[in-house]
């Protein structure tokens, strides 16, 4: 299969492009690329993953740059896409769980309904560009990716430094629920969504989330260290401003879709999940 993957320089990137290299001819579109619609004529499949990162304090400015380079980035590939002599037959296409707001204990599926509120407004308009590439005749995934958890980058490589000084610590009361995966089911989702007939939303999370304050309480133990300085919301809010709704959002989300598929997630469960990733025993 030939594969052009957009963002395939980042954090996931570069491990969907590794780990798909050995089976695939893969190609990494740029920024430079004379021609998109050239380059996307070659292609089977797509996976679109390029954006600006959302972990950032959002100004003005930001909130343009994060709206712009998915929803626009977006509607740009598929125009591309539209105009390609031999179209993809498939786009995966990045989303997150953001879509659905933050909704406190309840069970979230890819049948729930969006939330309110920047992210959701921005995730929801991003599918819908990516969800135009259906009228080319592709089949469209959306791939709504939740907390990834990877050494050496992503949110826990922005945890790590304070748990391992003995300074980590619950956000919040404690009580959001995080919705998380192991980056290598990651990949193999991703994998998975390009050989199998998945269609629409996909929610990339481990099928067991946890609340902030056992996500807190498990990192610390397969670090060996203590985790007892809790960060106050309203701390929370002074140092992000409001891009401090994404680390306070509960978001109890389950993937129904890829189990309804038959794929079988290797890590499930959080606990064995970091002692993989940190080389300890096995955790409960």
């Amino acid at each position: 299969m030939n594969i052009v993957v957009t963002g395939g320089s980042g954090f996931l990137g570069r491990r969907i492009v590794t780990a798909l290299e050995g089976e695939h001819t893969v190609r990494v579109l740029t920024r430079q690329e004379p021609s998109p619609a050239s380059v996307l004529a070659a292609a089977d499949a797509v996976i679109h993953l390029a954006g600006e990162p959302v972990a950032q304090r959002w100004t003005e400015a930001a909130r343009g740059r994060i709206r712009d380079s998915r929803v626009l980035g977006t509607r740009h590939l598929v125009a591309g896409l539209a105009a390609a002599p031999a179209r993809p037959r498939v786009l995966v296409s990045a989303s997150a769980i953001g879509i659905y707001g933050t909704r406190g204990d309840e069970p979230l599926t890819e049948s729930s309904r969006s939330g309110f509120g920047f992210l959701p407004e921005v995730c929801a308009a991003w599918e819908h560009e990516a969800a135009a590439a259906e009228r080319w005749g592709a089949r469209v995934v959306l791939l709504r990716t939740g907390i990834v958890l990877a050494p050496g980058g992503g949110a826990l490589a922005r945890m790590l430094p304070a748990f391992r000084l003995g300074a980590g610590g619950r956000l919040g009361d404690g009580r959001q629920w995080m919705s998380w995966i192991h980056a290598a089911d990651l990949v193999e989702l991703v994998r998975f969504a390009l050989t199998h007939p998945l269609r629409g939303a996909l929610n990339a999370v481990a099928p067991e989330p946890v609340t902030n304050r056992e996500f807190t309480r498990l990192l610390a133990r397969a670090l060996r260290r203590p985790a007892v300085l809790p960060v106050p919301a309203v701390a929370l809010r002074l140092l992000f401003g409001e891009m401090s709704e994404v680390l306070l959002a509960s978001q109890r989300v389950l993937p129904r879709a890829a189990i309804e598929a038959g794929f079988r997630f290797a890590w499930p469960r959080l606990g064995p999940a970091l002692a993989n990733l940190f080389g300890r025993p096995m955790l409960d």
